[in-house]
């Protein structure tokens, strides 16, 4: 009966979740569902899981509404799993090629197709096709028709929303769709407020005069199906064409790198070998293994940097298959955390690229696989409430300057007018919708069928098929990832060490990572937090926790980057490692929990630090079985938490608890512990990996400082925005110059103790230009003259102003006024065209004069904020003010409990809330001096003083200290203003 049934997933439309769907269904005593969302198959997976965790004998279907623009063109609903592929293939074709939907489809019998009345000639339609009628169109139904017509019809009676309220968030989400105002939605842009799900009775009672179009609706509906099993392995089989191959293939090369890395005549070892082999084996995950083998053959074979993380890392397979570099023996890793017995998910392999390298793997990979079995994973963005206020505050016809009060400060706006309120009630209403398909931060997926039998594709920019389910729904389907990652660190980090060959003549073997440990170098910037540029260690909250921690030794710095997750550093279990591993270094005893969780994770001090510390805890402590103490680790991500299994396994938790004897205080805490933390911490050899880059990083800046910096600038990717790298380059000894045509590449490069910055900083220069002139360059010389410049590269007049007005010709020791007056001449006399090339190159001598033009120093620095967007001489100098404040960020340790005031240049802030929701920040600034403090913002600080952008900022409050790192808490702030650039004079002068 229900064949067009739609979830939130049918984007800009549904209003729906597929629990709420079922819910109504449930209600109205429906007992079959057709799910078909417009132009996508994003939410059948999670709908038939829902039918089984809830026991329901509900009957599935599924098919897609195909829609050009607003226009319904018809549903098409599967009659098996070959018309749910022939669906998809058709949805794929589409959007992936272009090509037009056809007006008429032509499937075959294992596909129904429903066209919108009043659609095609009757007489045309095939067995498997019908016209839908709406309960408002039964009355334009001819009395005259013939039977035969009459025969062709359907009931149709979509479900978009349940209720009044879900028909005003459809139009709400129609107009954000259309971006038009709420308003002048077009009534053919959006559904009739009748598209709800009625009971039966009702529903028939539309269609009382022709019981035939409620048969074939029946009829529609029960022939719909699909027979997938959910939760069977759907991956690519075999690596090699068949398991015995695979096997074989396996054995050889894990025993290789066994050999290499282990000592092979030791018994312990090999009986950890064989004993991982033959889970690997019993659990049929050879395939994985081997195609993660093959991945990282391929980037070895190209040159590719990589690193092996994710829960994988502690398998000692994966070591001697070279897929990590992450020794679990030597770091203790905990098997069961990557592989045990009763563990029905392959483990996982984060494998990290550089962004340069990481697309060409994953087009190896659709390569070497087939596009017929291979797509990236999908993602559901959805609608977050800063944004909703936006969207609604433009459909409800706010203006602008009112949307960014509202977004800037809701608590005082919520209640201004009845039009805000609405704005307020709808964005907490609508938070969480699906907003579009996105792409998954890298998963991969490789089915043994052809990935259309589980999915259409789409086709985004990025440039490669996305199934349309995201990453918990594979795995519902039994289809699990390969996760190919970019990150910018093994960017920079290649990068330096490339600028210290070409530099200095020097090579880096940067993988020594045993030498980097031991490097009194790197100690001292772990211990003082003097990070910044270095990989997942420059941040203002990890860069603090290296200061308390006073980390010198790999251990600790495994640890750190784990604590720093939000999960654990909101539970307390951050304060309580550091508070115990302060102790244990003073050999001193701490108070713990119980003894049993001391035990279970003696490195961490009794602490919970990594996700298989949950695992330990809930099979150790607790005394849940393996499967049940990894269902309790996958349901701390949230997406589980609300999951039968995991609310069974919670229970069971306090159950086994009980019967072991806890004291109830003991395992309320530990359950909170695990609650706080899990689903935001890393596995140990996931840290473990990212320490190992973090150590590459730190001996480059120790000991190349420069070119390190250099590197981090070109790579685009840290913390911090490019004006920051630049001043700690600069406070590293670095001399930072602007774009010039005669030294500058189109990324920035460093001469000596120069940087000449990159021509891709400048805004507007056109990247065909810059690419022109350093080839022009490199084919015929360095540029003489402007005139010499303007003749060989031939730059439009306002591309040459900008690179005037940054400096870009101060080798010819003329100033930037003259060089626009004497370019605007050349330009005009047309003495940039292109002729004869000269048989000298010098320039001609002028045939004209200009008067003298004064420009003040400063100015340049606002050409370079307009240009670059920041200033490249001492930020301080643009300050209208002298002010300096009492103190300096270098004395801040002798100041611990004193009121002070500071000047600072704004680096960063971190937006967070209280317990209780209101809102707080911490901030980083520089002083005078350049270096980096860091403050705390309290909420009545926040409210009274808040951020007002970028700039200067005059601090006033109290210097505290924690664990020896001082911070500032703030207690007020106040803006301070720049020097105006019209106020410059010419004689050098405010």
């Amino acid at each position: 009966m229900y064949f067009n049934c739609h979830t939130w997933f049918s984007f800009g439309y549904g209003t729906l979740s597929p629990e709420a769907l079922l819910d109504a269904a449930l209600r109205c005593g429906v007992h079959k569902l057709v799910v078909t969302d417009i132009n996508n198959t994003a939410a059948y997976i999670e709908v038939m899981r829902l039918i089984r965790e809830r026991g329901l004998s509900m009957g599935f279907g599924v098919g897609v509404e195909f829609r050009d623009g607003d226009r319904i063109l018809y549903m098409a609903i599967a009659r098996n799993n070959a018309g749910f592929e022939a669906i998809n293939r058709l949805l794929s074709r589409h959007q992936i090629e272009g090509i037009p939907l056809p007006e008429r489809p032509g499937f075959s019998e294992d596909v129904m197709v429903v066209y919108p009345w009043p659609g095609p000639d009757p007489e045309t339609l095939g067995g498997s096709e019908w016209i839908g009628v709406r309960p408002g169109m039964v009355n334009k139904i001819p009395t005259s028709s013939r039977r035969a017509s009459i025969d062709k019809l359907t009931a149709w009676m979509p479900v978009t929303f349940q209720d009044k309220t879900g028909f005003n968030i459809h139009r709400l989400l129609r107009a954000i769709d259309h971006n038009t105002l709420l308003s002048k939605l077009a009534p053919g842009s959006q559904e009739d407020p009748d598209a709800i799900m009625y009971p039966y009775a009702e529903a028939e009672a539309f269609y009382d005069r022709y019981p035939s179009l409620i048969k074939n609706a029946y009829k529609i509906s029960q022939e719909a199906g699909l027979t997938l099993a959910l939760g069977t392995d759907k991956n690519l089989k075999t690596f090699t064409g068949s398991p015995e191959s695979d096997r074989d293939y396996l054995i050889t090369h894990a025993w290789e790198g066994f050999q290499r890395r282990y000592d092979s005549s030791n018994p312990v070892m090999r009986e950890r070998f064989n004993r991982e082999l033959e889970i690997i084996f019993q659990k049929h995950f050879t395939a994985y293994y081997l195609i993660s083998h093959d991945v990282i053959a391929y980037a070895r074979s190209q040159g590719f940097d990589y690193v092996g993380r994710g829960s994988g890392a502690n398998s000692m397979v994966a070591y001697c298959l070279g897929i990590t570099n992450v020794d679990p023996i030597a770091l203790d890793l905990y098997f069961e955390r990557f592989l045990n017995p009763e563990r029905s998910s392959p483990p996982d392999f984060d494998l990290d690229f550089s962004w340069k390298d990481r697309d060409h793997v994953i087009r190896y990979m659709f390569e070497r696989y087939g596009y017929e079995h291979t797509a990236l994973l999908g993602t559901h963005t959805t609608y977050q409430y800063r944004s909703l206020i936006r969207e609604l505050g433009k459909v409800f016809g706010l203006p602008k300057e009112e949307i960014d009060q509202i977004v800037a400060a809701p608590d005082r706006y919520r209640d201004r007018d009845h039009i805000t309120r609405l704005v307020f009630t709808y964005a907490a209403r609508m938070k969480d919708y699906p907003a579009h398909l996105s792409i998954h931060a890298g998963g991969v997926l490789i089915t043994e069928a052809p990935i259309y039998t589980y999915s259409a594709l789409a086709f985004p920019p990025k440039g490669f098929p996305v199934v349309n389910f995201e990453m918990h729904n594979a795995e519902d389907m039994g289809i699990y990832k390969f996760d190919i990652l970019s990150q910018r660190g093994l960017g920079h980090i290649r990068e330096a060490v490339n600028l210290i060959r070409e530099n200095r003549g020097e090579s880096v073997d940067i993988d020594d990572i045993d030498r980097f440990k031991q490097d009194p170098a790197v100690k001292e910037l772990l211990m003082a937090g003097r990070t910044m540029g270095c990989f997942y260690v420059e941040s203002p909250a990890m860069r603090m926790l290296l200061g308390k921690l006073q980390c010198s030794d790999y251990i600790t710095l495994v640890a750190a980057s784990s604590i720093i997750r939000p999960g654990v550093a909101r539970s307390g279990m951050m304060r309580a490692y550091i508070e115990r591993h302060h102790l244990v270094q003073n050999g001193l005893p701490y108070q713990s929990i119980h003894p049993r969780m001391d035990a279970l994770m003696q490195e961490t001090y009794g602490v919970m630090v990594y996700q298989e510390d949950v695992i330990k805890v809930a099979h150790h402590f607790a005394g849940l079985t393996l499967t049940d103490a990894d269902v309790l680790r996958r349901g701390m991500s949230g997406k589980y938490r609300s999951r039968k299994s995991f609310e069974r396994v919670k229970d069971r938790f306090f159950t086994l608890c009980r019967e072991r004897g806890y004291p109830q205080e003991v395992t309320d805490r530990v359950w909170y512990e695990i609650e706080s933390f899990a689903g935001y911490s890393f596995s140990k050899g996931h840290s473990a990996s990212y320490a190992v880059e973090s150590y590459q990083s730190l001996y480059l800046r120790a000991h190349y400082p420069l070119e390190f910096m250099v590197a981090v600038v070109n790579n685009f990717g840290g913390f911090y925005k490019t004006e920051f790298y630049l001043h700690e380059a600069r406070m590293l000894g670095a001399e930072v110059a602007a774009p010039c045509v005669n030294n500058s590449d189109y990324l920035s490069n460093l001469k000596g103790k120069i940087i000449y910055l990159g021509f891709i900083h400048l805004k507007d220069l056109e990247k065909s230009l810059a690419f022109r002139m350093i080839q022009t360059r490199k084919e015929a010389g360095a540029f003489r003259s402007l005139e010499d410049f303007i003749r060989r590269v031939q730059p439009g007049l306002e591309q040459l102003r900008i690179l005037i007005r940054i400096g870009a010709f101060r080798f010819t020791g003329i100033s930037g006024q003259h060089l626009l007056w004497e370019a605007m001449l050349l330009m005009s006399a047309g003495q940039h065209k292109a002729d004869v090339p000269p048989l000298f190159s010098e320039a001609s001598e002028k045939p004209f004069g200009l008067p003298e033009l004064n420009r003040h120093t400063l100015e340049s620095a606002f050409d370079e904020i307009e240009l670059l967007g920041f200033p490249l001489c001492d930020p301080f100098l643009l300050l209208a003010t002298e002010e300096r404040g009492d103190t300096s960020a270098a004395e801040l340790m002798r100041r611990i409990g004193k009121r002070v005031t500071l000047v600072g240049y704004l680096v960063t802030t971190k937006d967070t809330r209280t317990k209780n929701g209101d809102l707080m920040h911490f901030g980083t600034f520089y002083d005078h001096e350049g270096a980096v403090f860091d403050t705390t913002h309290f909420p009545n600080t926040t409210r009274k003083y808040p951020f007002r952008g970028r700039g200067f900022y005059k601090i006033a409050g109290m210097v505290v200290e924690d664990f020896g790192v001082p911070m500032v808490e703030v207690q007020s702030m106040e803006k301070l203003p720049l020097v105006r650039k019209m106020a410059l004079q010419g004689d050098g002068v405010f």
